[in-house]
Order: structure tokens, then sequence, then C-alpha cells
């Protein structure tokens, strides 16, 4: 897993750096919301509860410091590099011990390069936390195109683990590496392991795809089979979203993209159904919630964001769709997220580690990063303790 000379010519650093006029234009846009009624007592039934939206604002107007959080964020090593024609942000942080592994790690919507900024301390330098620093990490967290700080271009599942295989391979020089995904970073995670195992020594994902109306439920196990229930019961509550940035993303962008508690309100529904069954502010500080949303708002990345649903409904079957590859799998199960049973995560990987965490939902690296940074190393300690076996 060591790296080869990394190509510096095309990496640059890169500081996140706003500029006043927009936190301006923010403010001036939050004074002047006009809020819609709400059904008395309908709670977060039918989405977004007005009264948690107004307390969410009138702390982002009076209390939270973008200028505060930005300078926390690049306290982190920001990069960019042109891979592919496209210029793509990342993070990439050294880890500190004598042999670090290599780490991909990709997040999911609607969050951002964010999920992973409690853990990547934990990874690079697990002996600051009480761990082994035989167990640390070369972390690179990317903003996946069209998120973030990265540049808007449309990209399907393949078409992106190609771009990501490349920036850690061509541009950052390692010659393998563990890649780590979430929600829409798992099925590239996935995608990565298919397409290019020659250079993946193991895959840690949190998803691992849900039964559809493909899918032949007898031939199910009985947890699977509840598995496929819960998920069809899901996704006729709460999948409309899935709907309509598979299929008209730009009718919705024009509105999230306009007002910034607009925007709130659509990324706060699925964090808050997504993330955790208790309230959410036990698992998320505002500060936090605020960040992850100033990263689309500052960005203007919301609109983009919703383009790799439509990409990913319309893409032509991949080569290698329905294929399980030989790449060596750990996959998590939270009971705050859909219940994965373990003969599910069996028929779509190669299954090597699996974990039903105590805690935790959708966005488990965020939510519980000691758990999500441990499990990894778990895993990573496993795949060298094999692999010290085969070589005896």
């Amino acid at each position: 897993m060591t790296a080869k000379n990394q190509s510096k010519s095309q990496v640059k650093p890169f500081t996140i750096s706003i500029p006043q006029s927009a936190l301006d234009d923010l403010q001036e846009r939050l004074k002047r919301t006009r809020w819609p009624d709400e059904v008395p007592e309908s709670g977060w039934t039918m989405g977004t509860n007005l009264a948690y939206m107004k307390k969410l604002v009138d702390y982002w107007q009076n209390k939270y410091d973008w200028k505060k959080h930005e300078a926390e964020l690049n306290r982190l090593n920001h990069f960019t590099a042109e891979v592919n024609g496209i210029n793509v942000h990342f993070i990439h942080e050294r880890g500190k011990g004598p042999n670090p592994t290599p780490l991909l790690l990709l997040h999911g919507w609607p969050d951002s390069f964010y999920r992973y900024h409690k853990v990547i301390p934990m990874l690079t330098d697990p002996a600051s936390f009480g761990g082994d620093a035989n167990q640390s990490f070369d972390v690179i967290v990317p903003s996946i195109p069209e998120f973030g700080f990265s540049e808007r271009k449309a990209l399907g599942t393949d078409a992106n683990g190609d771009l990501f295989a490349k920036l850690m391979t061509d541009i950052l020089g390692y010659q393998t590496f563990v890649t780590a995904g979430g929600d829409v970073g798992s099925p590239i995670s996935m995608s990565l392991a298919l397409n290019h195992a020659d250079i993946l020594t193991g895959i840690h994902l949190t998803d691992v795809g849900y039964p559809d109306q493909t899918t032949d439920v007898s031939t199910l196990t009985p947890p699977e089979q509840k598995f496929a229930t819960f998920i069809q019961g899901w996704w006729m509550k709460e999948g409309a979203y899935n709907i309509i940035q598979s299929t008209k993303p730009l009718s919705l962008a024009y509105g999230v993209n306009d007002s910034p508690v607009g925007l709130a309100a659509w990324i706060m529904n699925f964090i808050c159904i997504a993330a955790t069954g208790e309230e959410i502010e036990k698992r998320f500080s505002r500060d936090e919630l605020l960040t992850n949303i100033m990263i689309y708002w500052l960005t203007e990345t919301i609109g983009s964001s919703f383009r790799i649903y439509y990409e990913i409904a319309h893409a032509a079957p991949s080569p290698n769709a329905g294929q399980r590859s030989d790449v060596p799998a750990a996959v998590t199960s939270c009971p705050w997220d859909a219940p994965l049973p373990r003969e599910w995560a069996e028929r779509k990987v190669n299954l090597q580690h699996f974990t039903e965490f105590p805690r935790g939902g959708h966005f488990i690296a965020w939510e519980e990063p000691e758990l999500y940074a441990k499990d990894i190393q778990d895993f990573v300690r496993q795949l060298t303790d094999e692999s010290s076996k085969v070589i005896a």
C-alpha cells in the first residue's frame, strides 16, 4: 500500500475562502424569509417541522459563525487536482504512524466531505485517541464532482469510480488502497471493487443496495424478507425525493438554490429521517448541521448534487451489473438505519467483516466517529492478518 511519487504538478493546495459579500447576501435572504403555514400538530409527518426550522434559522442569523467553521475546516489539508478533465477538491491527511494505509472515504447526499470531519483525526493519528499508531491511515476525502468545491460535471457511478481510481494512483501515487463509502459513496466504492480490483485491497460499506421490484422475495431468507418489507414501506413513505431528483432535478433546484431556508428544510428533512431515532440535536450540533448546509449554499451545488441521482437512474447498464467483486468487503448495519441483514450483504459483496453497531444511523461516520473509526481499523487489521497468513 505504499505510495509512488505523487504527481505534484497536478495537485494544488486549496484554501476555503468565502467572501463577506456572500455571507451578507445570505443574511439578507434569511431576513426576507416567507414562511409557509403548517397543519397544527402535524410534527414532522408532512416534512421538515416549521417550529424547528424557525429555531434553526434564528440561530443561523444570530449565532452561527461561518468564519469560525471555515477556519476549522482549513486546519485540514485541502487540495485540488485535475482528474479526467475535472477539477476535483479533496482533503489529504497523512497518517502519523510507521506505515499508514491509504484510505479513500466517499461521502453521500445530502451530506458532503464534512461527513468525515470528526473521524479523520481518529484515523490519521489513532495514538492520540488511545489507539495503536500502527493502525494509522493516509486519509483522502474528496468532494464528489457536482458537490462542494469540486467542479460541476455530471458523472454516473462507474465514471466516478474511474475518476477516484486515477486520483489515488496516477495523481497521488498509491499502488493500492482501501475505500469506504456511505450512501452514494457506497455504490461508487462497489464500482471501484468491480472495475479496479487490482488496486483495491478492501472496501468498507454502510450500504450495499436494496431489494427492488426485480427481487424475487421468495428466494430470500426471513431476515432478508423483513429487510425487503422495511425498504418497500420506507420508499412509499420517504422516497419521493429520490424520484424527483432522478427525473426532474432542475425543477427542484430553482427553489432550493435561491432560498437558503428552502435548502435547509430540504436537507434537514433527510438528515432527520435517516440519521437517528433520537432527537436530531442529540446527534448533531446546530453548528454542524448548518456547516453542512453552508457547504451546499456557498458553493451553489444543491442543484448539481441532485444530478447524481439522474445520472444513476439514466445510465446505461454497467458491463459488470449484477456481478460480485472478489475484493474483501466489510459491511455495517445500524439500528437507526435500514435493518441490513448479513445474508443480504453476502449476496452483494465478498463479505469478510460484518458489524451490527449498537447505535447510530445512516450517517454513522458523522454520528458515531469512534465506532466507525474502530470498525475500519478492525477490518484493515483483519486484512493484514489474512495477508500475513498467505505469505507465511
